[in-house]
């Protein structure tokens, strides 16, 4: 009956310890501003899709946080989010860890950055410097093979 009474109590501690951190993960939210917009108009005008300089913004602005909130904080739909998140995974730019819920469900993915903000805009630029190195590369070859052509 003790056991009974242990665990029954335990259960409704987890589940009021899951709705906390839910809570403090939701209370976390942040809003863009009009320096995270410029911010954004720069990585679009440099060639980052402008789904993931948004979603980018937002998770470098909180400690962590859900998709869901990307999505209403971003103003970006649950595909362009997924997209999104799957491309900065890929960069290695942001980990995700897993929020377990009572019972049977899907966990909530929590997400945050791998490295700070400074470092992927380094990064950022690397990439952008290497494509800028092959457009005068090919530039090149084409001015090369048309001064053939002419002769």
């Amino acid at each position: 009956m003790l056991i009974k009474f242990i665990y029954h109590y335990y259960i409704i501690y987890l589940d009021y310890y899951i709705k906390v951190v839910d809570n403090m993960v939701q209370n976390k939210t942040y809003k863009l501003n009009s320096k995270d917009e410029k911010v954004i108009k720069i990585f679009t005008e440099l060639g980052m899709p402008r789904n993931l300089a948004k979603t980018l913004m937002y998770i470098s602005n909180v400690e962590e946080c859900r998709s869901a909130e990307i999505e209403r904080q971003a103003n970006l739909r649950q595909p362009e989010v997924s997209v999104a998140m799957q491309e900065l995974q890929k960069k290695g730019w942001i980990k995700k860890r897993e929020l377990k819920k009572k019972g049977k469900g899907r966990p909530v993915h929590i997400y945050k950055l791998n490295q700070p903000i400074n470092q992927i805009v380094k990064s950022f630029e690397q990439e952008r410097l290497k494509e800028i190195d092959q457009v005068r590369k090919d530039l090149t070859e084409l001015k090369a093979l048309v001064d053939t052509i002419q002769k």
